[in-house]
């Protein structure tokens, strides 16, 4: 027996080792701007941490870009020390690092390879679809302290900021041609509204809140101490608080050329005593409440902290497991010709239980973040949306001393000069110089390394994926009708006696109750839980709308892979996994 089972193990191995192998590797396709742009100091590529013009805010010599192309291509990372020239830093002031660029060729033993899955080329310049993200996230940088609950209704703070952000998007060639490449939430007319902007893409985004609930609520515990409406996460015998230090309002960065060029050269301004944590806080907690809060939970979070919030929410409401895995798990009777009504005496745990969906929403991550770190660096080198803000503020100059742009960068400013005006005012108001560069949340302003894919966006693909394949998506949020233990409680059940969703109230110092015109689906909350965590980085400033949209579906696959071996373990007693995409379709794996 003990060979047998050595066999087995061995066979389950190669078997699902050949699953992967049979993944076909993809042609990873950039969108030749690096290429295109070369001669202008490679004008369009990540260039942050190298030596900087001062006066055009490109690199300053191409060499340097094409030391730091030759390391990543060695994939070594001691070359990036040997070969890359780097600026130094002011005295007393740290440089930063380049994060993890050599991640995208290390492998692994469960999933997808890193290079098996792969993004559509970037928008590139000079088309309409980058300049309408361009806009959005210059419009979220002016919307960041207008309050979310402003999004869902007219006639709150903010309003009037909100709907002249919506009315310039609206106007642009992107919006004009019914957004042709990465769809946006419209309505009926195919225009953008308070209800769809800056929602996302997915099923149930634009169904009420902007905020998903997994962002605000708790659960309930056995001591009776705290309930759902308080936001508190119960943890074992512990709880996490689900509200934020929330930053000071107002309080914006890199608005001004010479801290651009500060922060663009590498420099770590939060070792120099310049701020604390990159943002200036109240000292103060509460639900999150705005763009500002949102881009904070997502500058200090773990990657899968909201996903893995997620889940242990679920699990202590009790929330349905999807039908294959809750017969496994012993949630659900068993019906057949034989036995009708008979219920297992065995439920879930290790198999099919809560220790076995804590530990998968939190393993895809590390999958999740190689496959984007190829991305990133290996494939796309996109720059971050502070560096096209510089160009776009140095158009002019850029277009007269690199013939090779064709004036592409003053073109790019005219499709946007409605909102690079709004943001030139801004500027002057918040910082005293009307320039183009884009208010930053964060004093470093983005990561150190490129902008396409998203890390967030790529994990949240992959972890939500995960949940998913767990719990049964079609329940709603409500007060439970069930017939057990969860009668009179809120959550997400097949059976409701009233719909229901929680709002922040008193500037989010607690949750009230509303009842929704349209009952809210686990599916919806969790698609918007995806989009508001990678979202949630374009209102910093550090990411643009395709960033999210394609490294979710990326993230999805991963875990689809992850998921396929897992289905190759159970030989016995078959696990079938069914989940819907982020497109709205329904996939099955393990069925055979």
């Amino acid at each position: 027996m003990t060979q047998d089972r050595a066999e087995s193990a061995l066979r389950i191995r190669i078997e699902a080792a050949k699953q992967a192998h049979n993944h076909p590797h993809p042609r990873h396709k950039a969108n030749g701007d690096e290429e295109r742009y070369s001669a202008a100091n490679y004008a369009m590529s990540f260039t942050k941490g190298l030596d900087h013009d001062p006066n055009l805010g490109v690199v300053a010599q191409k060499h340097h870009f094409e030391a730091f192309r030759d390391a990543i291509d060695e994939g070594r990372i001691e070359r990036f020390t040997a070969r890359v020239p780097v600026p130094l830093a002011p005295e007393a002031c740290k440089r930063r690092q380049w994060e993890a660029p050599t991640a995208g060729t290390a492998f692994d033993l469960q999933g997808p390879d890193a290079q098996a899955v792969t993004m559509p080329p970037a928008p590139a310049l000079c088309s309409d679809e980058l300049a309408f993200e361009m806009a959005e996230v210059y419009e979220l940088a002016l919307l960041r302290d207008v309050p979310l609950l402003s999004f869902d209704q007219d006639g709150g703070p903010g309003s009037a900021a909100l709907n002249a952000a919506i009315s310039r998007l609206n106007g642009l060639g992107y919006a004009q041609s019914g957004f042709p490449g990465r769809p946006r939430k419209t309505d009926s007319a195919g225009a953008l509204t308070r209800q769809t902007a800056f929602r996302g893409s997915s099923p149930g985004v634009e169904t009420g809140p902007y905020l998903s609930q997994f962002m605000w609520i708790g659960n309930d515990d056995p001591a009776g101490i705290h309930s759902v409406a308080d936001g508190y996460v119960r943890y074992g015998a512990q709880f996490i608080d689900q509200r934020v230090f929330y930053p000071e309002d107002g309080k914006d960065y890199m608005q001004l050329w010479d801290d651009w060029l500060t922060v663009q050269q590498g420099v770590d301004v939060n070792e120099c005593g310049q701020c604390s944590e990159g943002q200036s806080f109240t000292g103060q907690q509460r639900f999150i409440c705005t763009p500002r809060d949102l881009a904070t939970y997502v500058h200090f979070d773990a990657l899968y902290q909201a996903y893995l919030n997620a889940c242990v929410i679920l699990l202590g409401m009790k929330t349905p497991f999807d039908a294959g895995i809750a017969k496994l798990s012993g949630m659900r009777d068993m019906y057949d010709l034989h036995a009708p009504g008979t219920r297992l005496n065995t439920g879930g745990f290790a198999l099919y239980g809560g220790p076995h969906i804590l530990t998968l929403v939190t393993e895809v991550a590390t999958r999740a973040l190689k496959a984007v770190r190829y991305q990133k660096f290996n494939t796309h080198l996109r720059l971050r949306p502070e560096a096209l803000a510089a160009r776009i503020e140095k158009a002019e100059d850029l277009d007269k001393a690199f013939p090779v742009l064709c004036g592409a960068f003053g073109k790019t400013s005219k499709q946007l000069a409605d909102t690079v005006k709004a943001v030139r005012d801004f500027n002057q108001a918040r910082a005293g110089d009307a320039t183009a560069l884009l208010p930053m949340a964060f004093a470093e302003g983005s990561p150190m390394h490129p902008s396409y894919g998203a890390g967030h966006a790529t994990v949240a693909g992959a972890c939500v994926t995960i949940l998913k394949a767990f719990f049964d998506t079609g329940t709603v949020l409500g007060i439970s009708d069930e017939d057990d233990c969860t009668r009179g409680k809120p959550g997400f059940y097949h059976k409701i006696s009233e719909p229901l969703y929680f709002m922040p109230v008193e500037k989010g110092e607690k949750l009230d109750t509303r009842r929704p015109e349209c009952p809210l689906t686990l599916e919806g909350e969790l698609n918007k839980l995806a989009a508001n965590i990678s979202i949630g980085r374009n209102m910093a400033g550090v990411h643009y709308f395709s960033d999210y949209y394609d490294s979710l579906r990326m993230g999805e696959q991963v875990a689809i892979g992850m998921l396929e071996e897992q289905a190759l373990c159970y030989p016995t007693d078959k696990a079938v996994f069914s989940l819907p995409t982020f497109d709205g379709d329904l996939i099955r794996i393990g069925a055979r």
